[in-house]
């Protein structure tokens, strides 16, 4: 892959040798400029089997701070609740029809979704698409609910929902670069609070096996993380 300038001037600023504190990753990631504000990303390798179903990380972290993104929520409510839903912020409102559009067309236009339980049964129709974008609700992600409003609000706040992929893995964006550097930390802190809350109790060994930050357009960075 062919790199820009501005990213080997940076590369060469970093050594995959150096496990990095948070404060100076985070101070090196303020230095990444680019003509657009970037996202700035965390990915974990954790120490679990990701074949066992009992060693799976799944969870949500609160970022203090939110992404810097504004997250289109889908509520899927029945009709008692879609006044509620709206006021509380959700962009559509799930209904049959569209429960029966996303059937037909595959075609997913939101960040979240949520519903309430008496719901669930009505997503069965189009729970493969969503779980293959990892959208589906769950109650353990805290997108499952009767206080529609709550979860809406949640997510709106800054509520990012966390999953381990098929190599136990987790990728997540937590801020963008224009974040102080305060902002930054406090939203990778509370993330790892909740990786760690989410830690299987059949998972032995070394949890935390590395913890990387970069930001969309600059190289990665190993931070120092206890367990």
């Amino acid at each position: 892959m062919k790199r820009s300038k501005r990213y080997k001037a940076l590369k060469e600023q970093v050594s995959k040798q150096v496990v990095y504190s948070l404060t100076e990753a985070v101070k090196q990631l303020k230095n990444s400029k680019t003509k657009f504000t970037e996202s700035v990303e965390m990915h974990v390798r954790l120490g679990i089997n990701p074949k066992k179903s009992d060693q799976i990380v799944r969870g949500s972290v609160h970022l203090p701070h939110g992404t810097g993104k504004t997250k289109r929520v889908i509520a899927f409510v029945s009709g008692n609740g879609e006044a509620a839903a709206k006021q509380a912020g959700a962009d559509i409102i799930g209904t049959n029809e569209v429960i029966t559009k996303i059937k037909q067309t595959s075609k997913i236009d939101f960040d979240v979704a949520v519903a309430t339980p008496d719901m669930m049964r009505q997503l069965a129709p189009i729970a493969r698409i969503l779980g293959q974008k990892g959208l589906m609700p769950n109650p353990k992600t805290e997108t499952v609910g009767q206080d529609v409003a709550k979860l809406i609000q949640a997510v709106k706040k800054g509520k990012v929902n966390f999953k381990n992929d098929d190599t136990g893995n987790v990728h997540l964006a937590i801020g963008k670069t224009s974040f102080s550097e305060q902002q930054l930390q406090d939203n990778i802190t509370e993330t790892l609070s909740a990786l760690r809350k989410a830690k299987p109790a059949s998972a032995k060994g070394v949890y935390f096996k590395s913890v990387t930050l970069c930001s969309t357009m600059g190289p990665g960075l190993r931070i120092s993380v206890a367990m």
